[in-house]
């Protein structure tokens, strides 16, 4: 019984872990998704430090990345820059590869 139950443990603490890991990929692909609008919209650093943070608390709003891409697809037309929603979603995968592997790599 009790290989049972430090298996079911075991199994527990790994999930516990894949699911932080995928909230601070999350996070951390919103910081960037942020820092990559801001560069398009030529914010000043402070501006750009605040506008990502902005774009990681958007994502709070609902579940699922729509929250984000309405935001950051909003500021860029709001800015009078061209962008569409595939540009987004694009640059939205980069960033999470980009995200995963700095994360990967402090693991």
């Amino acid at each position: 019984m009790t290989t049972f139950n430090d298996r079911e443990r075991a199994e527990e603490a790994k999930f516990a872990h894949d699911e932080e890991m995928e909230f601070r990929i999350h996070a951390r692909r919103n910081r960037l998704m942020g820092a990559w609008a801001a560069e398009r919209m030529s914010l000043s650093p402070a501006e750009a430090e605040a506008y990502a943070k902005s774009v990681v608390q958007a994502d709070f709003e609902e579940a699922g990345d729509e929250d984000v891409i309405r935001k950051i697809l909003g500021d860029l037309i709001s800015a009078g820059l061209d962008a569409d929603e595939a540009q987004v979603r694009a640059a939205m995968k980069v960033k999470e590869i980009e995200a995963r592997r700095a994360l990967m790599g402090e693991a």
